[in-house]
């Protein structure tokens, strides 16, 4: 015997949802056979609904009786019968049409819409004009006074930036030596304060400032050399002050006693010690705002002075802030400082202040034997490394290059020892032509650049600036 129809067997699948339907219609076939469509005929003749058992063949129900329940049937086995012959029921009274369901198929959008945003709403600020007001006192007070009266003096400024690739490594270089011998740290403000008071010294016309004599304008020309350094403070409430001692006398001192007298005031000012002779008499001011990232400075020149130099941050340009440090070695590009002169345009002109910004450039780049005389005064035992633009070499010559360093390496372990400081009693700069990188054909550009070093140092590859560090800590 062949299974019944089902959703299952004849479709391969249950009708799910739509079922309500596939028996309303089979209850329609039943009343009468024409109301379905045609192609249902088939499936309706062993049709079995749902709700009786698949095994079970139930008897076809007449028109107005009501089918036979499961516990009711009979347990005899269902005669099949040859022919199957549809008796067309006469109903008892015309039935009102019943409407059929229409079962619409869900339209899915292809338009992709996005999210509402959420919106917050804006407060409404009952007294958005309300603020607060405490009185300035003391130091703050003082630096109101100040930079109100500074509002009278005219002012102009010149800019200039300055290559500080020579200034970095020679600063290395003195700090390595300190370190190695009494302890201590140069900073780049102490390097361009003294080139600033070099400055001064060659150009005494800088230092002056506008005053009245019997109340007509008049030019002043101070005795001495009194350079301010800003330095600024911070507070315990994070609020921060700004200080302006002076050094006195500047026009006397050599590198190292400027860089000691640097150090006490600012050890002075961060304890809290000092006295009103600190802050008075001060004829020119240095500021150092680049410590904190700033590029390029104005600052505010104060009544009784005639100039404030501004220095700037020290980085590479920023065309150049893309690269890496293996590029930037290779096409020789230096970090540049940025300098600022903000002078009284009373009693200075915008030439003397150009020039000015030249002379600090030129002892910047080792001029006047500006470095030497670092090196002197710290007693460095030996001489500073010069300025000189990038040898070119082609491919081909850079296994020649890397020779020379090996040269080089090999001239140290001949003549090394005459660069050792064995006198305690007597500076004296030391050198010998066969250590100095310029006769290898070296420059300050070759010193961030790697070289085979044969196993020197226990690495196959060094930079020339750490292979010089080696062998002046040798010898």
């Amino acid at each position: 015997m062949s299974a019944s129809n089902t959703p299952a067997n004849h479709f391969g699948g249950s009708f799910g949802p739509n079922e309500w339907l596939v028996d309303e219609m089979y209850e329609r076939y039943l009343q009468d056979p024409t109301s379905v469509d045609k192609a249902w005929w088939d499936f309706f003749a062993d049709y079995t609904p749902p709700t009786q058992s698949a095994n079970v063949s139930a008897p076809t129900p007449q028109a107005g009786v009501p089918p036979i329940p499961k516990s009711s049937a009979s347990t005899t086995p269902p005669v099949v019968p040859t022919a199957i012959q549809v008796v067309a029921p006469t109903p008892l009274a015309p039935a009102a049409p019943r409407p059929t369901p229409v079962v619409q198929a869900p339209q899915v959008s292809t338009t992709i819409t996005p999210a509402d945003p959420v919106v917050k709403p804006i407060p409404t600020l009952v007294t958005p004009g309300a603020a607060t007001m405490e009185p300035i006192r003391g130091v703050s007070a003082r630096v109101v006074q100040s930079m109100e009266a500074s509002l009278n003096v005219p002012t102009a400024t010149s800019v200039r930036a300055i290559p500080a690739k020579l200034m970095i490594d020679n600063r290395t270089v003195i700090n390595n030596h300190l370190a190695r011998a009494r302890g201590g740290k140069v900073s780049f403000t102490h390097l361009i304060g003294y080139a600033m008071i070099k400055a001064l010294r060659a150009m005494p016309e800088m230092n002056t400032f506008f005053g009245e004599l019997d109340g007509k304008p008049a030019l002043g020309r101070p005795e001495h050399i009194n350079l301010g350094i800003a330095i600024d403070l911070a507070k315990p409430d994070g609020s921060r002050q700004l200080l302006v001692p002076s050094i006195k006398g500047c026009e006397e001192l050599d590198f190292a006693q400027f860089w000691a007298s640097y150090e006490e005031t600012v050890r002075k000012a961060r304890t809290g010690t000092l006295t009103v002779e600190d802050h008075a008499g001060t004829t020119v001011s240095l500021t150092n705002p680049g410590t904190l990232g700033t590029v390029h400075s104005v600052p505010r020149l104060v009544q009784g002075q005639g100039l404030i130099l501004g220095v700037g941050a020290m980085d590479y340009p920023a065309e150049f802030q893309g690269a890496s440090e293996e590029t930037l070695t290779n096409l020789a590009i230096s970090k540049t400082i940025t300098l600022t002169s903000t002078y009284d345009h009373r009693v200075i002109q915008g030439a003397q202040s150009g020039d000015f910004l030249r002379r600090i450039h030129e002892l910047i780049l080792g001029g006047d034997h500006f470095y030497d005389e670092i090196f002197s005064a710290l007693r460095i035992p030996y001489e500073p490394i010069r300025w000189s633009v990038d040898f070119h070499f082609s491919k081909e010559d850079q296994i020649s290059k890397t020779a020379r360093v090996q040269q080089l390496i090999e001239s140290y372990r001949t003549f090394g020892h005459l660069m050792a400081d064995t006198d305690p009693l007597r500076y004296r700069q030391r050198s010998h032509p066969d250590l100095d990188v310029v006769n290898h054909g070296l420059s300050l550009w070759d010193l961030d650049r790697e070289f085979a070093t044969g196993g020197f140092g226990g690495k196959s590859f060094m930079k020339l600036r750490r292979i010089l560090g080696i062998l002046r800590d040798s010898y």
